[in-house]
């Protein structure tokens, strides 16, 4: 994909965010999928929510260059007997100045930039229909060497596993998720993958479909130098549920500053999420 594609998407999918808060709100309480209300649902990555996220980020400050990713996550559930089986894959469209690690790509290749299509992660959750206070589900994640480019992916085949576990009080969300993920095959001249995940992420609802959130991404690439291993974010955004016409929409703009990260990786960030829900 060029850089002019990837730039046309930023600012479509920035428009559309951003026009999420001057939309119609759509009611907290309407019923969705979990048994719960939609922004429950909605909030929670492993529901029996049919959703299809698109989130454009945009990474700012690394000393290889800037870059725009548009993730494609699509979250399909299937209930099997007393269990849900919650589908999930993350789909990265990247346009990078040059080389920049990040939560797929533990082991970019060299060069000067490229755009494209980056490593594919499907992870498949086991979560039981019936819960009591706190909603669990664990299974297996795969990173698939799908990158148009060396400097968009590992160049290796990864396998590991990943768990996430969330209580929703009234007033929203706290959770965490976490995933290891060990490389088993692939491109002999690249780095071994060995990476662990871990995701703090909180929701605070406000009303009229408004709430405030934070969804920390921190990695440690096992495979680095002690003083390259972790990035470790900090900050947050703002998000609305609302309706277009009868289709809900989740939106999210978030923006988080990289207090520790490896050579190479950016300072900050900015996000926009637009998220289709489809309840059931």
């Amino acid at each position: 994909m060029k850089s002019m594609d990837i730039a046309q998407l930023m600012r479509i999918s920035a428009g559309l965010c951003l026009g999420a808060f001057v939309s119609g709100s759509v009611n907290a309480e309407e019923k969705g999928g979990g048994g719960g209300d939609l922004r429950s649902a909605a909030q929670n990555p492993i529901s029996s929510l049919i959703s299809l996220p698109l989130k454009l980020t945009i990474d700012q400050g690394a000393s290889n260059g800037d870059a725009q990713i548009l993730n494609v996550n699509p979250v399909i559930p299937v209930t099997v007997g007393d269990w849900n089986l919650v589908n999930r894959a993350l789909i990265p469209i990247a346009n990078a100045d040059g080389p920049i690690p990040g939560p797929d790509n533990p082991s970019p290749g060299p060069g000067d930039g490229a755009s494209g299509l980056g490593d594919i992660n499907y992870s498949l959750y086991f979560s039981p229909v019936k819960y009591d206070k706190v909603i669990w589900g664990v299974g297996p994640s795969i990173n698939l060497p799908t990158a148009s480019d060396d400097q968009l992916g590992s160049g290796k085949w990864s396998a590991g596993i990943s768990a996430v576990a969330l209580s929703q009080p009234k007033w929203g969300t706290v959770g965490g998720l976490v995933r290891q993920l060990w490389s088993f095959a692939g491109d002999d001249d690249r780095k071994d993958v060995n990476q662990t995940l871990i995701e703090p992420f909180l929701n605070y609802n406000l009303d009229d479909g408004w709430y405030l959130t934070t969804d920390l991404v921190i990695i440690a690439n096992w495979e680095a130098k002690s003083d390259d291993r972790w990035t470790v974010p900090l900050g947050g955004g703002i998000g609305k549920l609302f309706k277009v016409r009868e289709q809900p929409i989740n939106a999210k703009l978030e923006a988080y500053y990289n207090v520790e990260r490896p050579t190479g990786a950016p300072g900050w960030q900015i996000s926009f999420q637009w998220a289709f829900l489809f309840p059931k």
